[in-house]
Parts: C-alpha cells; structure tokens; sequence
C-alpha cells in the first residue's frame, strides 16, 4: 500500500447517470460518514455542455422516488411528462388499422403515474448540479482508471494521470464495454441484435394527451413516448442497416417514413432535435461483486430498449448498493467486505437478469411477420387486457414497486 496515495471509502469510476446518482446517494445517506471519489473522463461542467443526442428516458415511480430522496427531481419535474395511458399494438405496417389489443388508460400506482418522461440532457445537469453541492465528493476528471489490484484492507487504483488511488471498495460503472469489468475477471454473457434503435425526437400537430404507444412491428418495436410541449421521443427498432439507412434520410424523407409507423392520427409531424441510431445487443454481467468490487448500470446488464428500463434497472442496483454500502458503515463494518458484496449481488442479480432475458424473449417474439403466431399474440394480449388484476400486477412490475425494494426506491431515507 502506497501511504502517499490519496484515500477514498469509496471510488467510483464513471460519473454518468448511474454513478453519479451513487456518488450522491452515499455521500448525503451516509451524512459525512463516507469520503466517496468519482473518477470520470470528461469533467462536470464539460459534461453538463454537452450536446442534446435526442435520448430520454421513461423513468418509473420507483426511480423518481428516488431522485426526490435526493433532492434532484424538484429541479426536474417541471420538464418531465407523466405518461397517462400506454396503447399496446401489433400489426404489419402497411395495416390501415391498427386495433389497440392492450392498453392501460390512466393506471396510476398508488395514487402517481407509473412513469414520467425525461430528456436526458436535463436530468444530466440536474444531477451534474446536484452533485456539485454536495459536500463528501471529489471528482477526479479528466481521469481514468488504468488498473487497481485487491488487498487485504482495500483496493489500489492507477489512474492514467494522477497517480496512486486507495479505498475500501470500487465501484465500475463504466459502461456496456466495461473495462473494469473484465479487469476484475468478471465474464457476461449475451449477444448483438441484427437491430438497430433508431432515436429523434417529433413535434406533433395533434395532442398526445400524455398517451404511450409501443406498435410491434415486424422490424421490431417501434415506442411512441409523450414529451412536455406536445413532443414525442420516438425508440424505433429497425434492421441494422435499415436503420442506418433511414437515419441518413434528408429531414422530409424521414418524417415521412416515420409517418409510416405512426399513421396519421397526430396529424403533421416536425423534427425538434436531433435523430441518431444505436446498435442494440444484450449483455449479463455473471457476477456483480469481486474482490473489493462492485459493478453497477450498464457495466453489469445492458437490455433491449422496447420497454424503456435500461436506466431504471441501472438505479435499482444504485439504491441497492448504497442501502448495503450505508448500512454497513453505520454497523462498523468494511464497505468493501465480502459479506457486504454479496448481500448487493444477492439482491440485484437474478432481478436484472430476469428483466434482460424477458426484454429480449418479448423482441423474439414480436419482431418477425408470422401470421399463426400474431394471431397468438394478440390473443395472448386480449387475455390480458380483460384481467385487471394481471394488468394491475404488470403495472407496478414496470414501476418497479416489487419485490424487495430498497428504501430510496420507497421514497424513504437510508
């Protein structure tokens, strides 16, 4: 151990969505009693500049309880759009109809929305905002984290440019290619789609009223998802060189493909910011814990987007993590331990695993033109639209209100 290295309870390399959120969570639950490091290639304020991609998320109940315990949804909920309804389709594109076989007209969950919509940007300097204020935090940027060996009392970090780092426990939560990750032996398993997720964001002529539409087309799902200002975040799955073909399109050919997919009932369609495609693939991480080690976010699981949890599963461990991390420093105990670890792995890894592999059966079975197996399914979602209570238990599963939650998810303090 090198006594000259600067020290850390914890060190969190990536200060993206999921580990800046963790980065707060512990250091205002644990009131001082944690020294928590953020390392991450771009500083803050380059971060909080950064361009709008077109990319929001649909965040559900449990995550905005979430970021009110942390006092970042205040600065927010203005520029969310709560998503008052959820039509579920599945047709051929040249349909002139297309029924709604499942829907869910103002199911709220005790009492709020299931899910609100929110532009990624803004949550971005909201939380960039949050963090900034506070106290417990060191951001070491532009950094990275080369390398780090496990010990006895902690683990030691190299960094690309400042030298030695000691903590307790790090945490990677860089990304779907995690570098972390396999640095700590830690395999996944999964595979690449031959999709595409095409995202841009559309001005309509005509209201949403708040509605979500997701139509299962044979491309694959193409999610309608309301906007403040009567703005809709289109997630549109295609082939992966049709999608980067159609992304390509000057603004009217795009519009009018996409007008394809919506039909007319929104009336006129403009573009309101950028467009950008996306390879999709699935990834599970076999271990979310090694050695001092704990992986969050996209470092352990990366799911297809037709139901808009990427993010939310990604806070569920961070709520997760922080609730064992607090606890644990309150007893006395090491952050860093092994009993601590897996009790963060035991909570979080067949939940996510569970979510990853049933995103991707639902694609599976949506994505093709087979005429017997739609008529299945749309039977299959008939059967569902006439069962409230299974309606009922579906939405609560996709607000992420069960099982056992961690207490920022409740709205609770750690």
């Amino acid at each position: 151990m090198n006594s000259e290295a600067q020290k850390f309870d914890v060190l969190i390399a990536g200060g993206s969505f999921v580990g800046l959120t963790l980065a707060i969570a512990l250091a205002r639950s644990a009131r001082g009693a944690l020294k928590v490091g953020v390392v991450d290639r771009t500083p803050l304020e380059a971060a909080r500049n950064q361009a709008n991609d077109g990319r929001a998320s649909a965040l559900s109940a449990a995550s905005t309880h979430l970021f009110d315990s942390l006092g970042v949804w205040r600065h927010v909920k203005h520029s969310t759009q709560p998503i008052t309804g959820i039509d579920i389709t599945d047709s051929p594109m040249q349909s002139l109809v297309r029924p709604t076989l499942l829907h869910f007209d103002g199911d709220l969950v005790e009492g709020e929305p299931a899910a609100h919509m929110l532009e990624n940007h803004v949550l971005r300097a909201a939380l960039i905002s949050r963090a900034g204020d506070t106290g417990g935090l060191t951001f070491l940027a532009p950094e990275t984290v080369l390398d780090f060996t496990s010990h006895a009392h902690g683990v030691s970090a190299r960094l690309e440019h400042g030298g030695d780092i000691e903590a307790a426990l790090l945490v990677a939560a860089d990304g779907r290619k995690s570098a972390l990750r396999k640095r700590a032996g830690i395999k996944t398993i999964g595979w690449n789609y031959p999709q595409a997720g095409i995202v841009a964001t559309l001005g309509l002529e005509k209201s949403h009223r708040g509605r979500a539409t997701q139509h299962f087309l044979p491309a694959g799902p193409f999610a309608i998802l309301p906007l403040p200002e009567n703005r809709v975040s289109l997630v549109w799955t295609e082939t992966r060189a049709r999608a980067s073909e159609i992304v390509a399109l000057p603004d009217a050919e795009f519009l009018a493909e996409a007008k394809k997919r919506i039909g007319a009932r929104f009336g006129a369609l403009s573009l309101e910011g950028p467009r950008a495609v996306f390879p999709l693939d699935l990834h599970l991480a076999r271990a979310f814990v090694a050695d001092r080690v704990a992986i969050v976010g996209d470092a352990a699981h990366g799911v297809h987007p037709l139901a808009g949890q990427g993010l939310n599963i990604g806070l569920r461990d961070v709520a997760a993590l922080a609730e064992v991390i607090v606890e644990a420093v309150r007893l006395g105990l090491d952050p860093g331990s092994a009993p601590v670890l897996q009790r963060y792995e035991r909570w979080r890894r067949f939940d996510s695993a569970f979510s990853g592999l049933s995103m991707d059966a639902l694609n599976r079975l949506f994505s093709n033109d087979n005429a017997p197996l739609r008529a299945i399914r749309s039977l299959g979602l008939g059967l569902v639209d006439r069962a409230p209570a299974l309606k009922r238990f579906f939405v609560r599963e996709a607000a992420g209100l069960t099982g056992t939650v961690p207490k920022l998810l409740k709205g609770e303090a750690i």
